[in-house]
């Protein structure tokens, strides 16, 4: 482990003897975090613990720190993709939602580590107050969205029909493996929407 964020289920697979930190190129043994939130367990788990260690974010979240650990693997969730891979999980639209906290840190850093990889996930859709489902994947990013990842950046993206592997494909190949992954109902004006866009 080495995380922005430390939390409950890290405590867990600690536990269980899955994570034990024997293979890490930094801090070997010791599962490296700038911040942790959870119950009381997490707490009490980390307090005074030589198995865990907090650290200053500029460190943690320094890409060519987490680039060090070969076969590194991120994943970061998201609010948005558009048909270019442009990654927003910040804001829907103008309407804020969090801050970019350090998803393009490991984004960037797992990207470049030997053997890593860059997850990331989100649902197809999402549900509206009316009830009815409005897709996460857009031919554009909603106005006024803040773009947290570039789409130069973006390596495997993962719905829950599938995943893709966006790592060096043309525009028109990765608008082509984005709306596979969308939601069915939506996939049919994705692709009218990549073609009046030109790509």
């Amino acid at each position: 482990v080495h995380s922005e964020m430390y939390v409950d289920a890290f405590v867990a697979m600690a536990e269980a003897g899955k994570i034990t930190g024997s293979r890490k190129a930094l801090n070997r043994g010791r599962s490296v975090f700038a911040f942790a939130a959870g119950g009381q367990k997490l707490y009490d788990y980390i307090h005074q613990n030589r198995a865990v260690m907090a650290a200053p974010v500029d460190y943690v979240n320094a890409a060519d720190v987490i680039a060090a650990h070969d076969n590194f693997i991120s994943i970061n969730n998201t609010v948005e993709v558009d048909l270019t891979g442009q990654v927003a999980s910040e804001s829907a639209g103008t309407r804020h939602i969090s801050g970019a906290g350090g998803q393009l840190d490991f984004v960037l850093g797992a990207y470049r580590s030997q053997g890593g990889k860059s997850f990331i996930c989100c649902s197809s859709t999402a549900q509206c107050k009316d009830g009815s489902l409005k897709s996460r994947i857009k031919p554009t990013i909603t106005e006024g969205g803040v773009i947290t990842a570039t789409r130069s950046n973006l390596h495997y993206l993962v719905t829950e029909y599938g995943m893709a592997n966006l790592k060096g494909l043309s525009t028109w190949q990765r608008a082509e493996a984005i709306i596979g992954l969308a939601h069915p109902d939506f996939r049919e004006e994705l692709i009218r929407q990549a073609g009046a866009l030109g790509i």
